[in-house]
């Protein structure tokens, strides 16, 4: 497994998924997701990692978005920031 793949499954398992196989998330949200999933998948580890921390500081795009799913009582970002810290670190990334 890539590192790449390693850290989309772990974003998939816990904010991705339960988004998209939801019958309650709102269309415009499981539209938010599949293209936070494409823009991190044309990204190398490095990159990944940057897009999450870029994130969770705030853009004009991922403020709104995370509001939205907060709103719709989904796991975002902001509630895997431990796990991810603590997994996806520098050593992880130079490994």
């Amino acid at each position: 497994m890539t590192k790449e793949q390693e850290l989309m499954g772990f974003l998939e398992s816990k904010v991705f998924q339960p988004v998209l196989s939801s019958k309650t998330a709102s269309k415009k949200l499981k539209a938010g997701v599949h293209l936070t999933m494409a823009r991190m998948n044309k990204l190398n580890a490095e990159g990944m990692v940057h897009y999450f921390w870029s994130a969770i500081v705030g853009t004009e795009r991922s403020i709104g978005f995370a509001h939205m799913m907060k709103q719709e009582g989904f796991v975002r970002f902001e509630e895997v920031i431990d796990d991810f810290r603590i997994r996806f670190n520098d050593n992880w990334l130079n490994s």
